[in-house]
């Protein structure tokens, strides 16, 4: 059975160990856009084959509102290939791979299932054009704590040690038409940096963040989602324009600004973005429904 293929928004996305098949079950009734079946770092050495088991089991089992990816263990470690074949064999979603550092690596490994690669060392962030460039990648993952331990950068409130890798990874996916998650934020205790550092990832050009704990998943759709007052005003925006438009106006004005043609283009995607949230919220409520 193959899982639903990542198509709408990605707000969120939550990280599920592997070898907790309690959290596994939790996660399909939650709201995140995404969910990652973890077999890397979540999972330690002697629990693999259990997690590997429990996360084919699930993936065969069905019944998912929305995507399933499955974190693979890494390149050149002695679960890599049984880890793939099961992923692929059982229908996920995705692969999300970590330390990818190269596009050779992410070629070999695009197997007809969408690859979402982790960008979490310096020579991955220096190479994320040529990752974000290979055909069967779907996204760019940061992987912030490895990255910032390699860097030897310090903990900062707005993380500003990480800055320009972070923009370099946004920018690598959005050049090649990818998406760029941000990385997850690690004290589950602290909801208002959590939602500052949403904010901050939405400034910097992130599609969405990466997620640990049920109760991150709200606070990073909201910041990563449109709400109906946005919604609205991009609406006007579009009428204002489409209206100066037909009326021959060669500048048209909203609000006491001058829009162009971007700022058009700009509403159309807050829109967009919008509808298919909506239909990604109606579907979920149908499907819990049944």
């Amino acid at each position: 059975m193959t899982s639903r293929a990542v198509s709408g928004p990605v707000r969120s996305m939550l990280y599920v160990p592997g070898d907790k098949p309690r959290a596994i079950e939790k996660a399909r009734t939650l709201d995140a856009d995404a969910v990652i079946l973890d077999l890397e770092d979540a999972v330690a050495p002697e629990h693999k084959a259990e997690a590997r088991a429990n996360v084919r089991a699930a993936l065969l089992a069905g019944g998912w509102r929305v995507p399933v990816l499955v974190r693979v263990n890494g390149l050149n470690t002695e679960w890599e290939h049984e880890d793939r074949e099961m992923a692929l064999l059982s229908g996920a979603s995705g692969l999300v791979l970590p330390k990818v550092e190269d596009d050779r690596a992410a070629s070999q490994l695009a197997l007809g299932c969408p690859l979402w690669a982790m960008i979490e060392t310096p020579a991955g962030v220096l190479n994320a054009p040529a990752i974000a460039a290979v055909p069967g990648v779907a996204g760019l993952l940061v992987g912030a704590n490895d990255l910032a331990r390699v860097l030897r950068t310090r903990p900062h409130p707005e993380r500003l040690p990480l800055l320009h890798a972070l923009s370099a990874v946004v920018l690598a996916a959005r050049a090649h038409g990818k998406l760029p998650l941000d990385a997850v934020f690690n004290d589950v205790r602290d909801p208002a940096g959590f939602a500052r550092e949403c904010e901050g990832g939405r400034a910097l050009g992130f599609a969405g963040k990466t997620v640990i704990h049920p109760d991150q998943i709200a606070p990073a759709n909201a910041a990563y989602g449109v709400t109906d007052e946005q919604a609205r005003q991009a609406q006007a925006l579009l009428d204002a324009w489409a209206h100066g438009r037909a009326s021959g106006k060669s500048v048209v004005t909203h609000g006491g600004a001058l829009v162009e043609q971007m700022h058009a283009d700009e509403a159309q995607e807050v829109l967009t973005l919008w509808a298919a949230t909506q239909q990604a919220i109606q579907e979920s409520g149908a499907e819990s429904s049944h």
